[in-house]
């Protein structure tokens, strides 16, 4: 069995992301089935909230397991925002370790005032090397951001994308068959349907 999963694992923006499949022309389905997972021929691993309680979620679940098989033998998969985190080895917000598909970690951001945590609102993203699921947005990219933990220490060749506030960070990640992005395309309007749309149109699935 094939086709797209965005994998529901009771951690919120799952209608929004399964709205902008659905504008960008492709067919989702949205499962919790741990089976399902596994074979799925491509997935989108969404989340807003906690990492621990999301990775709990994953571990008690099974659906940990199904992802990482997936991974395996190859399904593109798409990180979208808590879900970019969980691609990590670990993250401060629960002192909880993620998937460990991309060699970093999530902190909080620690910046000077004026500048408010979470980091929320429009942003640019300047991206780092030509990529599939940026083509069409090599003039200009602006995406909706709002996240209080931030990649660290990734290995440069992962890096996709950066953007800036209280200095760079990474906002793009991408490694063999995985991406990450931690803003938001669902609700990003043309920038964030041109990603989904690539990643539905371009990315062969399995």
């Amino acid at each position: 069995m094939s086709g797209l999963v965005i994998v529901d694992y009771d951690a919120g923006n799952i209608g929004s992301v399964a709205n902008i499949c659905k504008k960008a022309g492709g067919k989702a389905e949205i499962s919790a089935d741990p089976e399902r997972i596994a074979a799925a021929g491509k997935l989108i691993l969404p989340g807003v909230g906690h990492f621990g309680r999301a990775m709990a979620r994953l571990n008690d679940s099974g659906i940990r397991a199904a992802l990482d098989a997936a991974k395996d033998r190859g399904a593109p998969i798409l990180g979208i925002c808590l879900g970019m985190q969980l691609l990590l080895k670990h993250s401060e917000e629960g002192d909880a370790d993620g998937l460990g598909w991309i060699d970093a970690h999530a902190k909080r951001f620690d910046l000077p005032a004026p500048l408010k945590v979470p980091h929320m609102g429009w942003n640019d993203v300047a991206f780092t090397r030509p990529d599939v699921l940026t083509k069409g947005l090599e003039d200009e990219a602006r995406f909706y951001f709002v996240h209080s933990y931030v990649v660290q220490a990734v290995d440069e060749s992962a890096v996709l994308g950066r953007t800036d506030y209280g200095g760079p960070f990474v906002s793009v990640v991408q490694k063999d068959n995985v991406w990450g992005f931690q803003c938001h395309p669902e609700k990003s309007h043309k920038y964030g349907l041109t990603v989904i749309r690539n990643f539905i149109d371009k990315v062969p699935s399995l």
